[in-house]
């Protein structure tokens, strides 16, 4: 489908506008609301759907990456599912953690749409990380007893 296709031809160019862009809270005036445009026209031209499940709704994001296989499940329980991030993040190794949690406002708002929220608690802007962790879930009571990974580094 060609949606696809230009998705898979954007995205990594992309990735890099909005790596800059989310690098300091300074340039995350332009950062945030970059993501979540990315994130809102992804949403429209890939034609995601608010889900009634959990599951669901994680499904519809997956489906909605350039690759099926760029964020698979590691594990399943109610109202919280964690994946991996199979893309090689351009914060990777760079410490940068706060701006790697930024750039994911794009994820965020892809989520907003279909019923889900995420949290990364490992990223590979993390020394020696090579996938990010993410938790999702459709309870935001759930992901505020998670500890995200930019809190973590930040108090580390």
């Amino acid at each position: 489908m060609f949606v696809d296709r230009l998705n898979a031809f954007l995205f990594p160019r992309l990735i890099v506008v909005t790596r800059w862009a989310t690098e300091t809270e300074r340039r995350d005036v332009v950062g945030r609301p970059l993501s979540r445009l990315l994130g809102a026209v992804t949403l429209a031209l890939k034609r995601g759907r608010r889900q009634d499940t959990l599951e669901r709704a994680v499904r519809e994001w997956q489906r909605m990456m350039p690759s099926g296989d760029m964020a698979p499940i590691t594990r399943a329980e109610p109202h919280l599912i964690h994946a991996e991030l199979h893309l090689e993040c351009p914060y990777r190794g760079t410490g940068n953690v706060a701006g790697c949690n930024r750039m994911m406002e794009y994820d965020r708002r892809l989520l907003e749409g279909i019923g889900a929220d995420l949290v990364v608690l490992r990223s590979q802007a993390e020394p020696g990380v090579e996938r990010c962790l993410v938790a999702l879930s459709d309870d935001p009571a759930v992901l505020r007893e998670l500890t995200p990974a930019h809190v973590r580094v930040a108090e580390a």
